[in-house]
């Protein structure tokens, strides 16, 4: 049994909140099946108090539970959402001229294998909003994991299909969750769009999620085929929904700089200048890509942060230093913001999972 996937230093090497995979066992555990086995297999630990994992495991967790128990949506729902269903999904999509008609699709298919979400297109005065809106109550209490991770999956999913199918990344202006602000809300500015918005649903009600982007997106047309659907389905649904965009040109390229100038911290012109770009060009194609200069910067030393600490025996004030922090202090204060817990705690923690 496999015990435990390597954290590696790859600069696209994403950590995630634990909240996450809280979330997404949730629906098992309401149905009290024991799901220490599953997370042994891809090597996390939910006791642990480390609240970040890499998300090679996310996914790899992901793959796991939607084949052992014949079901993409977790067991979150009324009925399974059977195995085969997101291929059929993008299957479905392919052939729309453009990306309206292939959402169109989607919100229609989704209604015969998830009625528990009902998922339209509405526009108005130039905007777009994807509407994700229950069609009963999903758990017991607003708030609750296994609600708030029904959300944010379903939209990662829909999301991360449209930018492939359409070959290019399409940011969120911002998107309205029906739940109170989760503790790791700050991961939502890379995975969604940093105008994130909560409003909880009255208990005992239904709630609505709203994304909205610029309407002329829906015109833009489908440049997929069969032929790019193989490489696409390979790993997937995890890989397609383990949260972080992989389809952001303009992120990876800055990400890469902004690690190669380590301990150096790269400004924002000082990277245009690196890519024979203007800083306003990078910043609107960060824009059309949902992130912006200041996450990328803080998600970078975040990750490379947590692997230095779990992937090497470099002591903590030479890991601050290498990732440019003025003083040890500083980068104590930052992996506590990350993590809940100490430097020293979370590598301990961590580095005790090792075989």
């Amino acid at each position: 049994m496999q015990r435990n996937i390597p954290l590696s230093e790859n600069p696209r090497q994403t950590t995630v909140a634990i909240e996450f995979v809280r979330g997404m066992l949730a629906g098992l555990d309401r149905r009290s099946i024991d799901t220490k086995d599953f997370l042994r297999q891809v090597g996390l630990d939910l006791a642990d108090d480390a609240s970040r994992i890499p998300v090679d495991r996310y996914a790899a967790l992901y793959n796991l539970l939607n084949r052992t128990f014949d079901d993409e949506a977790f067991c979150l729902f009324a009925q399974p959402m059977r195995v085969g269903s997101f291929e059929f999904l993008c299957r479905g999509s392919l052939s729309a001229p453009t990306l309206g008609e292939a959402l169109a699709r989607m919100g229609r298919f989704l209604r015969l294998i998830l009625p528990d979400l009902k998922v339209s297109i509405r526009r108005q005065h130039g905007q777009a909003e994807l509407v994700i809106a229950e069609t009963r109550r999903l758990a017991a209490t607003p708030d609750d994991p296994g609600r708030i991770f029904a959300f944010e999956w379903l939209l990662r999913l829909l999301h991360g299909l449209s930018c492939w199918l359409v070959a290019r990344g399409l940011a969120l202006d911002s998107v309205l969750f029906p739940y109170r602000r989760p503790k790791h809300s700050a991961d939502y500015d890379l995975i969604f769009t940093e105008d994130s918005r909560f409003a909880p649903t009255v208990p005992g009600g239904t709630g609505t999620l709203v994304a909205s982007f610029n309407a002329n997106l829906l015109e833009l047309p489908v440049r997929r085929d069969e032929t790019d659907l193989e490489s696409f389905l390979d790993g997937a649904p995890g890989k397609i929904t383990s949260l972080y965009r992989r389809d952001r040109a303009m992120v990876t390229r800055i990400r890469d700089l902004l690690r190669e100038s380590l301990p150096v911290s790269l400004s924002l012109e000082e990277i245009a200048d690196r890519l024979y770009l203007s800083p306003r060009t990078i910043h609107r194609r960060l824009e059309e890509e949902g992130a912006s200069f200041r996450t990328i910067k803080d998600a970078l030393r975040r990750d490379l942060a947590l692997a230095r600490l779990t992937k090497t025996q470099r002591s903590i004030a030479q890991i601050a230093s290498e990732l440019g922090y003025a003083d040890t202090s500083a980068f104590y204060r930052a992996v506590v913001d990350w993590t809940g817990i100490s430097p020293v705690q979370y590598r301990k923690r961590l580095q005790s999972e090792k075989p």
